[in-house]
């Protein structure tokens, strides 16, 4: 799913500076604990989250996260925007929560993240190999 896509289902609005709108999007996830984006989002992930300080970007850039959506009609301040146009990492906007949010691109086709598939393979990595 493009970028351009994910605005109009979210019906949201971008926040970044030359945020590339064909980006191409594989999976989302919404979170809203850093550890668990890193523990169970792939690269190519949209991250939907209530956070807005730049510890997410941070996350996102070390989770391989293409974009970030803010949930709620919330807004990062400054040093967040400035950080995620560094980063190359789009910024969006919603009015829906998170729920609502990840619902509506899940409807659209947007698989999740896969964390059945993903706690499965490490439960096999860990157990089975013995």
């Amino acid at each position: 799913m493009k970028l351009r896509e994910v605005l109009e289902l979210i019906e949201g609005n971008v926040i970044s500076k030359d945020a590339d709108m064909d980006l191409e999007i594989q999976m989302g996830c919404g979170a809203d604990l850093m550890s668990d984006v890193l523990a169970f989002t792939h690269e190519g992930t949209l991250l939907m989250s209530g956070l807005t300080n730049p510890q997410v970007v941070r996350t996102a850039e070390m989770a391989g996260i293409k974009a970030i959506v803010f949930v709620r009609s919330k807004l990062p301040p400054p040093e967040t925007i400035s950080l995620a146009e560094e980063k190359g990492i789009p910024l969006l906007a919603s009015k829906y929560t998170m729920f609502e949010t990840c619902g509506r691109l899940y409807r659209a086709g947007l698989p999740s993240c896969g964390l059945f598939e993903l706690t499965l393979r490490r439960w096999r990595e860990a157990f089975e190999s013995r």
